[in-house]
């Protein structure tokens, strides 16, 4: 069946079907394969993109300007501090006067009606490039890194997340394998769970009764067995140190170590990461907080660089997954 995706929005992977999932993981590996071989072809030349940043990123912004800009597009870049959008001029006014700019609009921000809107008013393709309750960009990347890396079909394949499973990243990863007929499992603080948002997990079933797909919450270890991937995320984000000694209370037990790696009995099992990520204490933050007595590390050092790790695949491929989303919805 012929995709189409030319005009669509990719707010979340919750609009779009496994086969138009499965078409945008195929044309990523054709364009990373274009770049390797020095044969890219820049279908986006004469287009131009904005990339509107309320919240910092490194990958993020390089992907998507990277991927833009190799493909032939302009890109404009946008932080708080250099637009009006929410102080002098509403969402709505910047999206209209943006849309008569630019061919599409990347939104990086904190409320998921944020990119709606956007994408409401704007008459362009609007790209979600992480809000509080997704990050579907980053999503789209795992799934082909563990293509490229397990070796067995994406549904047959069991990823445990571990740590905070009421974050953006537990519910992006609910909804990619909600969609591709996975087995994932959030694995946290049974306090947690009942702070998950209902209505997403309600959502993740009801696709998963069509897709074959396994969405389990856990608190018990057991979980662990026969996992292909351990997936980890920040604790603490810059603006929360308040709320460090809580969740570094919480969430040490779910620290990705290499006991926690072997509990799934595959030896083959990956580690991945959206990153940034604190596995030493090298960075500012994951420094004062150990002189103030936390530990805020998700991950050990030992296994952010073993073999298990495939974190910088997975980085490298955020750029090869943001131009296909590119090329599919302007190019």
């Amino acid at each position: 069946m012929a995709v189409n995706l030319k005009g669509r929005s990719f707010l979340t992977l919750m609009d779009f079907t496994p086969t138009e999932i499965r078409y945008l993981l195929d044309l990523a590996q054709d364009l990373k394969e274009h770049k390797r071989t020095g044969t890219i072809h820049q279908v986006l030349k004469g287009k131009t993109i904005v990339l509107l940043f309320e919240k910092t990123s490194t990958r993020t912004r390089c992907a998507f300007e990277v991927a833009a800009m190799e493909e032939g597009a302009g890109v404009t870049f946008l932080d708080s501090g250099s637009s009006q959008m929410g102080k002098k001029e509403s969402l709505e006014d910047t999206a209209k006067v943006l849309g008569r700019f630019y061919d599409g609009i990347e939104y990086r921000g904190y409320d998921q009606k944020a990119v709606e809107d956007l994408a409401k008013f704007s008459g362009v393709p609007v790209w979600n490039g992480l809000t509080d309750v997704d990050h579907p960009t980053q999503i789209l990347a795992d799934l082909m890194t563990i293509e490229e890396h397990v070796a067995k079909p994406l549904n047959k394949v069991k990823v445990v997340f571990s740590g905070d499973i009421r974050n953006n990243m537990s519910y992006a990863w609910m909804y990619g394998c909600a969609k591709m007929g996975m087995h994932y499992v959030a694995y946290g603080p049974e306090e947690l769970a009942s702070e998950i948002k209902q209505d997403v997990l309600e959502k993740v079933h009801a696709v998963a009764e069509e897709t074959g797909a396994r969405i389990e919450i856990s608190s018990d270890p057991e979980c662990l067995k026969g996992a292909d991937v351990i997936y980890a995320d920040v604790w603490a984000s810059m603006g929360e140190e308040a709320e460090i000694p809580e969740r570094v209370r919480l969430l040490t037990p779910f620290r990705v170590t290499k006991e926690l790696m072997a509990s799934t009995g595959n030896p083959d099992c990956l580690f991945m990461h959206c990153l940034p990520s604190f596995h030493d204490f090298e960075t500012k933050m994951a420094k004062t907080a150990m002189e103030n007595g936390y530990d805020i590390r998700e991950v050990t050092d030992e296994v952010f660089r073993s073999r298990h790790s495939k974190v910088f695949e997975e980085a490298e491929n955020r750029l090869h997954t943001i131009k296909a989303v590119l090329v599919a919805t302007i190019g």
